[in-house]
């Protein structure tokens, strides 16, 4: 199983913009219910979609990257392609939803 990588200012770069596959962020606070719902959502993602990387910013912790990306709601699941935000969700979604407003289709990104 693939597990989400703890992203921090200090590697966001090396983690996310550098990666050479896609990359699932998570945007989220431990306080957050939604949030929580999400996470068993984002294992199984990260189970299906092995060449997507998935990736964790507690954003209590790392107020500058929120603000980088605009993150104006938790949960915030962000997919970066190249270096690029692709696309983005805000708010708690079940599988097949995420996977089809990030672009995954339940086929490979």
């Amino acid at each position: 199983m693939s597990k989400a990588v703890h992203v921090t200012t200090a590697n966001f770069e090396d983690q996310v913009l550098l990666a050479d596959q896609p990359v699932i962020v998570d945007f989220y606070a431990d306080w957050c219910g939604p949030c929580k719902m999400l996470s068993p959502v984002l294992e199984q993602l990260a189970i299906d979609h092995t060449e997507v990387k998935i990736a964790k910013v507690n954003v209590d912790e790392e107020p500058a990257l929120a603000e980088r990306y605009r993150v104006r709601g938790i949960p915030y699941v962000a997919l970066f392609r190249d270096g690029k935000l692709a696309s983005q969700v805000v708010g708690y979604k079940p599988k097949a939803a995420l996977e089809a407003d990030l672009g995954l289709n339940g086929k490979k990104a």
